[in-house]
């Protein structure tokens, strides 16, 4: 029995289920481009499958990574620059990945809204599949939330879920021992930490998002939005050369933090600072901040977005190939014996400031 009238759906309530499907539709493309061996399932099923034998793994060991890009949302959001946000999402988890030794197979990201904009969602959900892509890894599945009343109008989050493979036993970190060789890959910017602070500075400096940027050719907000470096490709091709005993990801906590997770305890990793020039973002942040050196190496990668720890037979010819593969390598120093019972730390010489 009906009543005639016109009974409330769940569009008058903000969620347009169709507008969803049209973006599933809209973005099969860029996802069949990630497609790689293993991969079973489009998008659009309840889950997605990956076969690991086909991948060409015998022993397999699985290693998930999940993140986000915290607030460089907010500069995309209010620039309406959003189309390489979605590479950041996964940078920040497959070069999480290559650290442990793993090779990035598949992502799934979940992108929620509070409505949804057919154009702006595919522009993002392209950038992942641009990242993935560039990262061999399959953008095999997701989840796009509609949730009107829980996020201001134009506002959106993203967080990522990779998972990788390694053949049992050749994990990382694996042998790091004095003596060893630390190697930095150079970073294409602030990558995807430290937004919070990067916000502030910009607010205290008086800068508008589209006013020139004082240390690029560009606006200062797509300045600031340069995307993540994504080092998959390159770190395993060093692994599988020989010799990489551990890989650190720059990301929060920056230099003086994140190295030691990935040094036995007694270790320290020492570090030369005048062995490479910090980019004009760091310096512009720091001069307009006031930061200490202390303050700037523990908030940002500060040129460097990804540590090789290698045996010292081997830096030359590591280093020799991941510039053939396009990454700028600086010798960083060398890990040397700490104080017996203390914890792996950063010892720095020279100065960046």
């Amino acid at each position: 029995m009906t009543s005639g009238k016109n009974g409330l759906t769940y569009a008058d309530a903000g969620v347009d289920i169709d507008a969803g499907n049209a973006l599933v539709e809209r973005i099969k493309p860029a996802a069949r481009r990630t497609n790689r061996p293993g991969t079973m399932s489009g998008l659009g099923g309840f889950g997605a499958l990956f076969d690991l034998k086909a991948a060409g793994y015998s022993d397999p060991v699985l290693v998930a990574a999940t993140d986000g890009v915290g607030t460089k949302l907010r500069i995309a959001i209010d620039t309406n620059e959003v189309d390489t946000i979605g590479i950041d999402l996964v940078a920040m988890c497959v070069n999480d990945l290559v650290c442990q030794g793993a090779e990035p197979l598949f992502f799934l990201d979940y992108f929620a809204t509070g409505k949804l904009d057919l154009d702006q969602a595919t522009r993002i959900i392209t950038g992942i599949a641009q990242g993935c892509e560039a990262s061999g890894c399959a953008l095999i599945g997701g989840e796009t939330a509609e949730m009107p009343g829980m996020y201001h109008h134009g506002d959106f989050d993203l967080a990522g879920f990779a998972v990788g493979a390694m053949e049992r036993g050749s994990d990382l970190p694996q042998g790091v021992q004095a003596g060893d060789v630390v190697l930095g890959l150079a970073s294409d910017g602030v990558h995807s930490n430290g937004y919070s602070f990067v916000r502030k500075v910009v607010a205290l400096s008086g800068l508008a998002w589209d006013a020139p940027a004082p240390f690029a050719d560009a606006p200062l907000g797509r300045a600031l939005l340069t995307p993540t470096r994504l080092y998959v490709k390159s770190a395993l091709a060093a692994v599988r050369a020989g010799g990489v005993r551990a890989l650190a990801h720059i990301t929060g906590g920056g230099l003086t933090e994140n190295p030691p997770r990935v040094i036995p305890d007694g270790l320290d990793c020492a570090i030369d600072l005048s062995s490479w020039t910090l980019p004009p973002v760091f310096r512009w942040l720091a001069e307009t901040a006031d930061m200490t050196e202390p303050e700037l190496l523990k908030t940002f990668n500060c040129g460097i977005g990804m540590i090789a720890v290698v045996a010292p037979d081997r830096a030359a010819a590591i280093t020799d190939l991941l510039q053939g593969m396009g990454e700028t390598v600086v010798q960083l120093g060398r890990i040397q014996q700490g104080r017996a019972g203390d914890g792996a730390g950063v010892v720095y010489s020279g100065h960046l400031l």
